[in-house]
C-alpha cells in the first residue's frame, strides 16, 4: 500500500494497513492474495478520490450548520460482489427494510450517525448541508474491509474467517462516516500525527454513535471499535480500545493491537501514512479519560469539545498538541475559564503524556 502522503480525501479504511501486513506475512496463500485484494482496492480509491478532490479542495474552511430540520437522505446499493460502485439500488429514504441483513445495517447505521450529529451538534448530515448518505455493501466477495471514499460508504461481507460482514458494526458505520464529517470540516491532512487524529476524531464519533443508540453513560460503555465484526476464532474483542489502547486483540494471524496509549510509547514508523491507525491510539486515550473524568453521557460535555475543536481548528496539519491546546481553549470557551471541563481536559492530555 502506498504511504505517500495523500490530500484531503484519502480512502479511509477501517483495516489498518499494519494488520494486512502482519496477515501476508503470517496467512497462507489464500489471505495473501486477500491482502492484494486489499491494496489494490486501495488505488482504486484514490483515483476516484483525487478526481473529488478537484470539486472539495483541500483546505476549504470549516463548514457549520445550525439545523433546525433535518434532511436525512439515504440510499443503499447491493454492489453485486463487484467492485464497481455504487451498484444496484436496494432501499431510499423512508422505504421499508428490505430483508437483507447487510442493506439494512447500513441504512440504520446511516441514519443513527445522522442523527447524533443532528441532534447533538445541529449538524445537518456530513457537510452541515444535508448530503445525501449513500453506501454500498457487498463489496467484491469475501472483502474485508469498509471504506470512505470521498464520496460514499463501502461495506464488504468479511470472508468469515478474519471478519464478519462490516457493516453490521455501529462503530464502523459511524466511524467512517465520520471521516466525511472531518473532510468537509476543513480536513485533517492524512500523514503522520495529524492523519492519527482524524483517525481518532473517527473513532471518537464512532463510540459515541453507538453510545447515543444505546443510552449509555461513559462509564457503561465498551469503548470498542468494531466489536461485531472480528471473526470467531480470532483471539481479540475488536480492532482498537479506546479505553485501553494495545488490548484490542493479541492473535496468531493478526499479530497483537500495537496501538500506544501514552506518548512515550509513540510509534515512528513510514508505514500506514506515519502511523495513523497506530498513534491514535494517543489522542483517543485522551478522550476516553476526558469522559470518564466528566461522567454522564459522553456525547455531551466530552463530545462538544471535540466537536467544537474540529469545526475551529482550521489547521490541515495540526500536531497532537496543537489539538490539545485547541481542546483546552474550546473546554474554555464552552464552559468559562477555570471551570472544571477545561481543567479536566488539560489534566486528560496530560496523562498521556502531552503537557500544555
Amino acid at each position: 500500500m502506498s504511504h505517500r502522503t495523500s490530500p484531503c480525501h484519502p480512502m479511509q479504511c477501517i483495516l489498518p494497513p499494519h494488520m494486512i501486513e502482519t496477515v501476508r506475512m503470517r496467512g497462507d496463500a489464500k489471505m495473501r492474495k486477500m491482502c492484494d485484494t486489499l491494496e489494490r482496492e486501495a488505488d482504486k480509491a484514490r483515483e476516484a478520490r483525487q478526481d473529488f478532490a478537484q470539486v472539495q479542495p483541500f483546505g476549504a474552511p470549516p463548514r457549520v450548520a445550525l439545523a433546525s430540520q433535518p434532511a436525512l437522505d439515504r440510499t443503499v446499493y447491493d454492489a453485486q460482489n463487484r467492485a464497481t460502485l455504487p451498484g444496484k439500488l436496494v432501499r431510499s429514504e423512508g422505504d421499508p427494510p428490505s430483508g437483507d441483513a447487510q442493506v439494512d445495517a447500513a441504512y440504520d447505521g446511516a441514519g443513527d450517525t445522522y442523527k447524533l450529529y443532528f441532534e447533538q451538534y445541529k449538524r445537518d448530515s456530513l457537510d452541515g448541508n444535508g448530503l445525501p448518505l449513500v453506501s454500498s455493501v457487498h463489496v467484491r466477495r469475501k472483502f474485508n474491509n469498509a471504506f470512505w471514499n470521498g464520496q460514499q460508504m463501502a461495506y464488504g461481507d468479511g470472508d468469515g474467517t478474519i471478519f464478519k460482514p462490516l457493516a453490521e458494526s455501529l462503530t464502523v458505520c459511524g466511524h467512517e462516516l465520520s471521516h466525511g464529517v472531518v473532510q468537509f470540516s476543513g480536513g485533517l491532512l492524512y500523514q503522520d500525527q495529524s492523519g492519527a487524529l482524524n483517525e481518532s476524531f473517527a473513532d471518537v464519533f464512532g463510540v459515541l454513535t453507538d453510545q447515543y443508540k444505546k443510552g449509555q453513560t461513559a462509564a457503561e460503555a465498551d469503548w470498542l471499535i468494531g466489536a461485531e465484526i472480528l471473526g470467531d476464532n480470532i483471539n481479540g474483542d475488536a480492532l482498537r480500545s479506546m479505553k485501553a489502547p494495545g488490548t484490542a486483540y493479541d492473535d496468531a494471524l493478526l499479530g497483537k493491537d500495537p496501538q500506544p496509549y501514552h506518548m512515550d510509547f509513540y510509534n515512528t514508523t513510514t508505514s500506514d501514512n506515519g502511523g495513523v491507525h497506530i498513534n491514535s491510539g494517543i489522542p483517543n486515550q485522551a478522550f476516553y479519560l476526558l469522559a470518564q473524568y466528566l461522567g454522564g453521557n459522553a456525547w455531551e460535555k466530552a463530545g462538544h469539545i471535540w466537536y467544537d475543536t474540529m469545526q475551529q481548528i482550521n489547521n490541515p496539519r495540526a500536531t497532537f498538541a496543537e489539538w490539545a491546546d485547541k481542546t483546552v481553549e474550546e473546554a474554555r470557551k464552552r464552559f468559562n475559564t477555570g471551570s472544571r471541563e477545561m481543567i479536566l481536559t488539560r489534566r486528560a492530555w496530560k496523562l498521556v503524556g502531552i503537557d500544555i
